[in-house]
Protein backbone atom coordinates (compact mmCIF):
# COMPACT_ATOMS: atom_id res chain seq x y z
CA UNK A 1 0.00 0.00 0.00
CA UNK A 2 1.46 3.38 -1.08
CA UNK A 3 1.29 6.46 1.46
CA UNK A 4 1.45 9.77 0.49
CA UNK A 5 4.49 11.64 2.32
CA UNK A 6 4.03 14.46 4.07
CA UNK A 7 5.44 17.68 3.90
CA UNK A 8 6.01 20.45 6.62
CA UNK A 9 5.78 23.80 4.40
CA UNK A 10 6.77 27.27 6.40
CA UNK A 11 5.40 29.71 4.90
CA UNK A 12 5.07 33.63 6.06
CA UNK A 13 2.85 34.44 3.22
CA UNK A 14 5.37 36.21 1.63
CA UNK A 15 6.61 34.95 -2.53
CA UNK A 16 9.41 33.08 -1.94
CA UNK A 17 7.50 30.53 1.39
CA UNK A 18 4.77 30.43 -1.37
CA UNK A 19 6.48 29.61 -4.24
CA UNK A 20 8.14 26.84 -1.72
CA UNK A 21 5.13 25.15 -0.48
CA UNK A 22 3.48 25.16 -4.22
CA UNK A 23 6.76 23.41 -5.30
CA UNK A 24 6.07 20.78 -2.64
CA UNK A 25 2.60 20.14 -3.53
CA UNK A 26 4.05 19.82 -7.01
CA UNK A 27 6.32 16.97 -6.14
CA UNK A 28 3.57 14.36 -4.75
CA UNK A 29 3.42 15.88 -1.15
CA UNK A 30 0.54 16.34 1.33
CA UNK A 31 1.09 19.90 2.87
CA UNK A 32 0.81 20.35 6.40
CA UNK A 33 0.96 24.42 6.68
CA UNK A 34 2.73 26.29 9.34
CA UNK A 35 3.01 30.13 10.18
CA UNK A 36 4.69 31.85 12.93
CA UNK A 37 3.20 35.39 14.52
CA UNK A 38 5.91 36.62 15.81
CA UNK A 39 5.00 39.96 16.85
CA UNK A 40 6.48 41.28 13.45
CA UNK A 41 4.72 44.80 12.05
CA UNK A 42 2.42 43.10 9.39
CA UNK A 43 1.83 39.89 11.50
CA UNK A 44 -2.06 40.77 10.86
CA UNK A 45 -1.55 41.26 7.24
CA UNK A 46 0.91 37.60 6.82
CA UNK A 47 -1.09 35.32 8.78
CA UNK A 48 -3.87 36.77 6.58
CA UNK A 49 -1.81 35.93 3.27
CA UNK A 50 -0.80 32.47 4.80
CA UNK A 51 -4.75 31.52 5.12
CA UNK A 52 -5.78 32.35 1.83
CA UNK A 53 -2.32 30.89 0.34
CA UNK A 54 -2.96 27.88 2.47
CA UNK A 55 -6.42 27.06 1.19
CA UNK A 56 -4.98 26.89 -2.66
CA UNK A 57 -2.71 24.31 -1.32
CA UNK A 58 -5.50 22.06 0.06
CA UNK A 59 -3.52 21.40 3.35
CA UNK A 60 -4.24 18.66 5.47
CA UNK A 61 -3.34 20.78 8.89
CA UNK A 62 -2.64 23.88 9.37
CA UNK A 63 -0.82 25.23 12.82
CA UNK A 64 -0.37 28.99 13.65
CA UNK A 65 2.03 29.53 16.45
CA UNK A 66 2.54 32.36 17.97
CA UNK A 67 6.37 33.58 19.43
CA UNK A 68 5.69 36.03 21.64
CA UNK A 69 9.29 35.93 22.59
CA UNK A 70 10.80 37.35 20.02
CA UNK A 71 8.99 41.10 20.51
CA UNK A 72 10.82 40.47 24.28
CA UNK A 73 14.29 39.55 22.46
CA UNK A 74 14.17 42.74 20.12
CA UNK A 75 17.31 43.49 17.94
CA UNK A 76 15.47 44.32 14.79
CA UNK A 77 13.62 46.63 13.15
CA UNK A 78 10.64 44.04 11.89
CA UNK A 79 9.87 43.15 16.19
CA UNK A 80 11.41 46.40 17.79
CA UNK A 81 9.09 49.43 16.69
CA UNK A 82 12.14 51.39 18.52
CA UNK A 83 13.85 50.74 15.11
CA UNK A 84 12.96 52.14 11.91
CA UNK A 85 12.69 50.14 9.15
CA UNK A 86 15.42 51.25 6.57
CA UNK A 87 14.08 52.54 3.22
CA UNK A 88 16.93 54.34 1.85
CA UNK A 89 17.73 51.21 -0.55
CA UNK A 90 19.24 47.39 -0.17
CA UNK A 91 22.61 47.65 2.26
CA UNK A 92 25.78 45.28 2.00
CA UNK A 93 25.99 42.81 4.96
CA UNK A 94 23.36 41.69 7.49
CA UNK A 95 20.58 44.36 7.66
CA UNK A 96 18.63 45.61 11.06
CA UNK A 97 16.02 43.57 9.49
CA UNK A 98 17.44 40.46 10.42
CA UNK A 99 15.70 38.44 13.26
CA UNK A 100 18.23 37.16 15.67
CA UNK A 101 18.53 33.15 14.59
CA UNK A 102 14.59 33.30 13.30
CA UNK A 103 15.38 30.24 10.80
CA UNK A 104 16.80 28.31 13.42
CA UNK A 105 13.76 28.43 15.97
CA UNK A 106 11.07 27.93 12.78
CA UNK A 107 13.21 24.64 11.87
CA UNK A 108 13.13 23.31 15.58
CA UNK A 109 9.32 23.72 16.03
CA UNK A 110 8.80 22.45 12.33
CA UNK A 111 10.61 19.36 13.08
CA UNK A 112 8.25 19.04 16.44
CA UNK A 113 5.28 19.23 14.07
CA UNK A 114 7.16 17.15 11.37
CA UNK A 115 7.48 14.25 13.52
CA UNK A 116 4.17 14.10 15.01
CA UNK A 117 3.11 13.54 11.54
CA UNK A 118 5.80 11.30 10.47
CA UNK A 119 6.34 13.71 7.80
CA UNK A 120 9.15 12.95 5.56
CA UNK A 121 10.55 16.77 4.76
CA UNK A 122 10.39 20.66 5.90
CA UNK A 123 9.90 23.23 3.61
CA UNK A 124 11.62 26.46 3.43
CA UNK A 125 11.53 28.95 1.26
CA UNK A 126 15.19 30.71 2.29
CA UNK A 127 16.80 32.23 -0.83
CA UNK A 128 20.59 33.03 -0.73
CA UNK A 129 21.63 34.70 -3.46
CA UNK A 130 19.57 38.16 -4.20
CA UNK A 131 18.43 38.20 -0.89
CA UNK A 132 18.74 40.75 1.99
CA UNK A 133 21.88 39.22 3.89
CA UNK A 134 20.59 37.23 6.40
CA UNK A 135 23.00 34.59 7.62
CA UNK A 136 20.23 32.07 8.53
CA UNK A 137 19.13 31.54 4.87
CA UNK A 138 22.54 30.06 3.92
CA UNK A 139 22.39 26.98 2.11
CA UNK A 140 25.37 25.50 4.04
CA UNK A 141 23.53 26.76 7.48
CA UNK A 142 20.29 24.93 6.05
CA UNK A 143 22.19 21.30 5.39
CA UNK A 144 23.95 21.45 8.63
CA UNK A 145 20.84 22.10 10.62
CA UNK A 146 19.42 19.21 9.01
CA UNK A 147 21.89 16.95 10.08
CA UNK A 148 21.09 18.50 13.94
CA UNK A 149 17.66 17.32 13.79
CA UNK A 150 18.39 13.77 12.28
CA UNK A 151 20.32 13.30 15.53
CA UNK A 152 18.09 14.91 17.62
CA UNK A 153 15.13 12.93 16.67
CA UNK A 154 13.77 9.25 16.70
CA UNK A 155 15.44 6.99 15.08
CA UNK A 156 13.13 6.44 12.78
CA UNK A 157 12.53 9.97 11.98
CA UNK A 158 14.60 10.82 9.02
CA UNK A 159 13.83 14.61 7.75
CA UNK A 160 15.09 16.19 5.21
CA UNK A 161 15.18 20.29 4.68
CA UNK A 162 14.13 21.44 1.33
CA UNK A 163 15.32 24.69 -0.39
CA UNK A 164 13.93 24.82 -3.95
CA UNK A 165 14.79 28.49 -4.26
CA UNK A 166 18.11 28.48 -2.61
CA UNK A 167 20.09 29.73 -5.23
CA UNK A 168 17.46 31.78 -7.04
CA UNK A 169 17.28 35.24 -8.05
CA UNK A 170 14.16 37.09 -7.39
CA UNK A 171 13.06 37.25 -10.87
CA UNK A 172 13.74 33.53 -11.28
CA UNK A 173 11.43 33.42 -8.42
CA UNK A 174 8.82 35.66 -10.05
CA UNK A 175 8.92 33.48 -13.74
CA UNK A 176 8.90 30.49 -11.62
CA UNK A 177 5.42 31.35 -9.36
CA UNK A 178 3.75 32.36 -12.25
CA UNK A 179 4.61 28.96 -14.02
CA UNK A 180 3.28 26.84 -11.56
CA UNK A 181 0.11 29.55 -10.58
CA UNK A 182 1.15 30.53 -7.50
CA UNK A 183 -1.57 33.00 -6.15
CA UNK A 184 1.19 36.32 -6.26
CA UNK A 185 -1.92 38.68 -5.60
CA UNK A 186 -2.54 36.47 -1.97
CA UNK A 187 1.53 37.16 -1.11
CA UNK A 188 2.90 39.47 1.20
CA UNK A 189 6.55 40.92 1.48
CA UNK A 190 6.29 44.94 2.84
CA UNK A 191 7.87 45.32 6.11
CA UNK A 192 6.10 48.08 7.17
CA UNK A 193 2.91 48.56 5.94
CA UNK A 194 -0.01 46.12 6.20
CA UNK A 195 -2.31 48.46 3.59
CA UNK A 196 -0.59 49.24 0.41
CA UNK A 197 2.95 48.00 0.66
CA UNK A 198 5.95 50.61 1.12
CA UNK A 199 7.81 50.06 -1.96
CA UNK A 200 10.88 51.00 -0.55
CA UNK A 201 11.99 48.78 2.60
CA UNK A 202 14.33 46.29 1.51
CA UNK A 203 11.85 43.58 0.95
CA UNK A 204 9.75 45.51 -1.67
CA UNK A 205 12.50 46.32 -3.06
CA UNK A 206 14.00 43.29 -3.79
CA UNK A 207 10.19 42.13 -4.83
CA UNK A 208 9.71 45.23 -7.59
CA UNK A 209 13.16 44.16 -8.88
CA UNK A 210 12.47 40.34 -9.11
CA UNK A 211 9.25 41.42 -11.19
CA UNK A 212 10.73 44.27 -13.07
CA UNK A 213 13.14 41.93 -14.38
CA UNK A 214 10.96 38.91 -14.87
CA UNK A 215 8.96 41.32 -17.13
CA UNK A 216 5.60 41.28 -15.60
CA UNK A 217 3.37 43.48 -13.45
CA UNK A 218 3.48 43.09 -9.57
CA UNK A 219 -0.14 42.18 -8.59
CA UNK A 220 -0.25 43.90 -5.65
CA UNK A 221 -0.92 47.21 -4.69
CA UNK A 222 2.43 49.74 -4.00
CA UNK A 223 2.75 53.25 -2.29
CA UNK A 224 5.43 54.03 -4.02
CA UNK A 225 6.24 51.85 -7.18
CA UNK A 226 9.30 53.80 -8.50
CA UNK A 227 11.79 51.49 -6.72
CA UNK A 228 10.71 49.23 -9.68
CA UNK A 229 14.05 50.88 -11.04
CA UNK A 230 16.07 51.10 -8.32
Amino acid sequence: MNVTPKAVCIISGGMDSALSAKIAKDEGYEIIALHFNYGQRTQKKELESFRKITKTLDAIESYEIDLDFFEQIGASALTDKSIEVPTGGIEEGVPVTYVPFRNGIFLSIATAIAEKHGAQALYIGVVEEDSSGYPDCRENYIKQMERAINLGTKDETNLEIKMPLVAMSKAEIVAEALKRNVPLQFTWSCYKNEDVACGVCDSCRLRLKGFTKAGVKDPIEYADSLTAED
